[in-house]
């Protein structure tokens, strides 16, 4: 796997390295040792998919708060995604600012998300499929979100017509 660490402090892409013959490839997608040789959080309790029907679908942007704060590791398995995270650490250089990145089946990139981040997605195309690998459980009770808009951020989502956004993740408050 090769590291690369973005803008945002902690956070990394993380790309395949893949060895292959006639016959395809093999790459190693999570390494407890590699991780803990970055300094990343390796401890990963849950694995989930998330399947989309429809492009321009955002979903997000979602964080859990302590005791229950989550690392995420995401990757898109099937077409693509605009992937997003946003800084929430008060204490970051990078405080409230974003990156986004093109996680695709076909580039076969990763997104490292360290504890105190929101996240969320775009869908590029119809028919996506997301996995991603959390260091905690999930927990109503500390779920948190920031509205995808909000103009704290400004977010620069690249499809802006025939949104799909739930209720919910439409209807976040604003950041202060």
């Amino acid at each position: 796997m090769i590291f690369t660490e973005t803008f945002l402090k902690g956070a990394y892409t993380i790309d395949l390295e893949e060895r292959g013959d006639e016959r395809g490839f093999f790459a190693r997608a999570y390494c407890r040792n590699e991780f803990k040789v970055h300094g990343l959080n390796s401890n990963i309790v849950q694995a989930n998919l998330a399947y989309t029907k429809k492009k321009g679908t955002i979903r997000g942007m979602h964080y859990q708060i302590a005791p229950h704060e989550e690392t995420k590791l995401m990757r898109c398995i099937s077409g693509a995604i605009f992937d997003v995270i946003i800084d929430l650490r008060p204490d970051s250089s990078t405080y409230k600012r974003w990156f986004g990145i093109e996680l695709s089946a076909e580039n076969k990139k990763m997104l490292y998300i360290p504890e105190g981040f929101a996240h969320g997605y775009q869908s590029l195309t119809d028919h996506i499929e997301t996995f991603y690998m959390v260091s905690a459980f999930y927990a109503p009770e500390s779920e948190r979100a920031v509205r995808w808009n909000d103009p704290v951020f400004s977010i620069e989502w690249p499809i802006m017509e025939n949104l799909t956004i739930s209720e919910k993740d439409r209807n976040c408050p604003d950041y202060i």
